[in-house]
């Protein structure tokens, strides 16, 4: 028998932030714990949320304890500030059980942050670098209208597709893919 990965879609409400909050580019309603499960973590286990935004308001939880957010804007107060295209912050001696990231999409997505189009990470840039962070066995989970194609060489490690989902939220909305990658021995 032959590894299909898991393909799915996931028709979610519209984002539904704290206090009422709207923020350009949240996770759709319910998009969080259907992500985490597909990342293979439990609610203690420490994700990083790279490109973070205001990830942990989002109403509906899968958002745990011990996850971290890392974005270049530190008005929206991430537990690191530094830009993704160039590093990312390290966990332990082995690495993040997993990596959940989400950047601006395009260009002119990335003109609605303080960072601008002149800081907008690449999809393949920045997967190989989440999958440098993530742990032996650890999953990076990457939502971007790209379907990203992880490195050939990742030194002693392969990578492994894990699953494939199409998320939109509601009708005249673009449909983005939800992409899981695990790190692994060959």
């Amino acid at each position: 028998m032959t590894y299909r990965p898991i393909c799915d879609t996931w028709l979610l409400a519209r984002p539904k932030l704290k206090n009422g909050a709207r923020y350009y580019g949240s996770f759709p309603s319910g998009f969080l714990p259907r992500a985490r499960a597909l990342l293979g973590v439990g609610p203690d286990d420490a994700v990083l949320h790279v490109c973070s935004g205001r990830a942990g308001e989002h109403l509906f939880g899968g958002f745990g304890r011990n996850d971290r957010t890392v974005d270049i804007d530190r008005r929206l107060k991430p537990d690191f500030v530094m830009d993704v295209r160039e590093e990312l912050p390290p966990y332990g001696r082995t690495g993040w059980p997993a990596i959940l990231a989400d950047p601006p999409y395009t260009e002119d997505d990335a003109d609605h942050y303080t960072s601008g189009r002149e800081r907008l990470p690449q999809a393949g840039p920045l997967l190989a670098r989440c999958l440098q962070y993530v742990r032996p066995g650890g999953r990076v989970g990457f939502l971007h209208y790209v379907f990203p194609r992880p490195p050939r060489n990742l030194l002693a490690y392969t990578v492994r597709l894990v699953a494939v989902v199409g998320v939109i939220a509601g009708y005249d909305n673009r449909m983005r893919a939800f992409s899981v990658f695990e790190k692994v021995k060959p």
